[in-house]
């Protein structure tokens, strides 16, 4: 078994070190707010206060963080980051949403002190982080990603090699994208279906019959249908999502319907929905 330190305990990361406990790996957790790791210490893991302690003497550290910003903060931080103490020959794997330049660069600062960088951003949610069922979009040398498979299999159930550094974030960036355009336009069948007087339940039930329906179009319709917001996905979070997935883009001209669905989610923020499950938009279109 392997020595794994986890940066950052949210709702991915917490699940995430639970079933490398559960596997029997030696597991060190860091989180900004040190009462997040209180769970899992209870169940074997050990507490460490700063990135670049939780990397001392790790196999493998697995960071699973906000943004760019806090990616940056914890890897590279002069006095507190991790890579001040991970160890050459270890590897570092990067599960984040970030924008493909940052995990270049990052890909970059690290190789400079012999340590191998995997991006390794994951779809899925809460319930497949905790079943151990997220899918893998990989981006890295594949020798690398060979020796990170057996771990990667450990919490998720496919993972998918899409090319070097930078291709897994782009490619996780436009899986969120094709989301968060699908429940906007969702949101908005909703609005329109009630501003004629369809019962929206009957309709999608009947869409759902079609081919043009998609699996998760019935999670998300139901979410909308039953006002169930709770933050899956927040609407902040995807928001910031669009954001880098516009950076790649050659213009906001070359993205036009990216960019029409941020906005909606920026009006959903600016309406103070940005906490809420990205489902909520539906509120903008459904005004009762």
């Amino acid at each position: 078994m392997s020595h794994i330190a986890v940066l950052g305990l949210g709702a991915m990361g917490s699940r995430m070190a639970a079933n490398l406990l559960a596997a029997g790996h030696q597991v060190t957790v860091w989180n900004r707010t040190p009462a997040a790791a209180e769970a899992l210490v209870s169940q074997g893991a050990v507490q460490a206060f700063t990135p670049k302690q939780a990397a001392e003497g790790a196999d493998f550290v697995i960071a699973m963080l906000r943004d760019d910003v806090a990616s940056r903060q914890v890897w590279l931080d002069a006095d507190t980051g991790a890579i001040l103490s991970i160890r050459p020959g270890a590897i570092a794997i990067e599960s984040s949403t970030l924008s493909p330049d940052w995990v270049k660069e990052l890909g970059m600062r690290l190789e400079v002190k012999d340590i191998s960088l995997l991006e390794a951003p994951v779809s899925g949610s809460r319930p497949q982080a905790e079943a151990g069922q997220l899918v893998y979009l990989v981006g890295g040398d594949e020798q690398v990603l060979e020796r990170s498979r057996s771990l990667l299999e450990t919490l998720g159930s496919a993972v998918h090699h899409v090319g070097g550094l930078g291709n897994g974030a782009l490619v996780k960036l436009t899986t969120n994208a094709l989301l968060g355009i699908q429940v906007a336009a969702l949101a908005e069948i909703v609005g329109l279906l009630k501003h004629n007087g369809v019962d929206p339940a009957q309709a999608l039930k009947a869409m759902s019959a079609t081919s043009v329906w998609s699996p998760v179009a019935t999670v998300m319709s139901n979410s909308m249908l039953s006002n169930n917001f709770a933050p899956m996905f927040p609407v902040e979070l995807i928001e910031k999502d669009f954001g880098y997935a516009l950076q790649a883009a050659d213009s906001l001209s070359s993205a036009p319907t990216t960019t029409a669905v941020r906005d909606v989610f920026r009006l959903a923020m600016a309406q103070g929905l940005g906490q809420e499950n990205m489902t909520s938009i539906v509120k903008l279109f459904s005004q009762e």
